[in-house]
């Protein structure tokens, strides 16, 4: 009889605000089951202290120079999804097999070859008494992979459970942007990488300027004017960045810098219309218009919710292309992420593939997690 798995996937991305909470029942293969989702705010304290220290981590060697600070905060970090986890599992009747923490990346270098989460995978099956899987990019960048992105094999089981036409783009705009293309039912043709900014300059410019983390709807953008000779000046420099054939990004890939002096609302529109500018090119540069006319784009993440930025990309698109939210697939968009992570530690703990040279630029398709039973 085929076994399921039931897991629990947690994810804290790029914006720091919280951790997606996700259960699903796996094969591992090519069936899945949604249980639950649910999002968990971090408290005040936990997010400003992320936000100083990223601030002050821009290469391997600030990890060491400030690792003190970061073992404290590990701990504290860890012990929040260990509340939260407690919480979930006194509500969820039926048992939990496995536990995938992602933990709270803190800096993430293609160049370096450094992935670093924070997150003691140790400290937290030993609270939980139960099986966690972390450190799921290691193994991809040993074998000459960039660590990310992870989620491409998760999107192709989604996409085929729910029967979504092929060929599929999966735009997930959290706070680096990334798009995945579903063109068979075969692991190896996908092709995924990271875009460049989705949420990350927006959400930075906006708790700069204001109390508020981010900028809700696109609002305040619609009230700004975009600076048309920033912005293709940005759109220019930020080209140069691409053509080192990055796979992946850190929000410390980019700044700021180019629109200082301008006010709040047209440094949100300008940074919006970048944005939006960056995710149209990739997409235009990662398919056969010609070809794939009639394409569909399926948008998760945060980043969908932003009327303005969603308006924008729209607005640059040929008609020829649908841009719809997942979400009209019945699929929560909140958490395909959290999801991934859930189905990949039942793959990492069934040793199966999590990464492909399409998706990674790994030389060859290849494991990943690390399994901890400290109890």
């Amino acid at each position: 009889m085929e076994k399921f798995y039931t897991s629990l996937g947690l994810m804290s991305g790029t914006s720091m605000d919280g951790i997606d909470a996700s259960i699903i029942k796996s094969n591992g293969e090519d069936k899945y089951e949604t249980v639950f989702d649910q999002y968990f705010k971090y408290d005040e304290n936990i997010y400003r202290e992320l936000v100083n220290i990223r601030n002050k981590i821009n290469s391997s060697r600030d990890l060491e120079i400030n690792s003190t600070i970061l073992s404290e905060l590990e701990r504290k970090i860890t012990l929040f999804h260990a509340v939260i986890c407690k919480k979930i599992i006194s509500d969820y009747s039926s048992d939990i097999d496995l536990i995938g923490f992602h933990g709270q990346t803190i800096f993430h270098s293609a160049n370096e070859k450094t992935s670093k989460q924070l997150g003691d995978a140790n400290l937290l099956s030993s609270l939980l008494k139960k099986k966690v899987i972390y450190n799921f990019r290691e193994n991809d960048i040993l074998n000459g992979g960039q660590g990310a992105p992870l989620a491409p094999i998760f999107h192709q089981i989604l996409v085929n459970k729910n029967q979504i036409r092929l060929p599929i783009c999966i735009l997930n705009i959290g706070g680096i942007a990334n798009i995945t293309i579903v063109s068979s039912k075969n692991s190896n043709d996908l092709k995924s990488y990271d875009i460049g900014p989705g949420n990350c300059l927006l959400d930075e410019w906006t708790r700069i300027n204001s109390e508020k983390r981010f900028d809700k709807n696109g609002e305040l953008a619609k009230a700004g004017k975009t600076n048309e000779v920033i912005l293709n000046q940005a759109i220019e420099n930020f080209d140069n960045i691409k053509s080192n054939n990055n796979l992946s990004f850190d929000v410390k890939d980019f700044d700021l810098s180019f629109v200082r002096g301008l006010s709040m609302e047209d440094g949100l529109s300008t940074l919006t219309d970048f944005t939006a500018s960056i995710i149209y090119k990739s997409i235009i540069n990662s398919i056969n218009l010609s070809k794939d006319r009639g394409l569909n784009i399926l948008i998760c993440g945060g980043g969908r919710k932003n009327l303005s930025l969603l308006g924008s990309i729209k607005k640059k698109l040929p008609s020829s292309i649908n841009l719809s939210l997942i979400d009209d697939y019945k699929i929560n968009g909140d958490f395909v992420e959290s999801q991934a992570f859930a189905y990949l530690a039942i793959r990492s703990y069934l040793n199966k593939k999590i990464s492909f040279p399409k998706t990674t630029n790994v030389k060859n398709s290849c494991t990943g997690g690390v399994l901890v039973q400290n109890y």
